[in-house]
């Protein structure tokens, strides 16, 4: 039984991007390039947002 997709969090592709920020997280842990460190990170936080976003405005 398929219940499909009632939730941002039930996309695939949003999962997936919580993965990458985790990922992101750990790669750049102990880097001391501040400035280069938090936009990586801003940006990989950015695609999860952005698929929440599409979705609400979609109801």
């Amino acid at each position: 039984m398929n219940k499909g997709i009632e939730i941002f969090e039930d996309v695939i592709v949003w999962q997936r991007s919580r993965e990458l920020v985790l990922f992101v997280y750990n790669l750049f842990r102990g880097s001391k390039n501040f400035g280069f460190k938090d936009q990586i990170q801003r940006a990989a936080i950015s695609m999860g947002n952005n698929i929440a976003e599409g979705f609400i405005k979609k109801l």
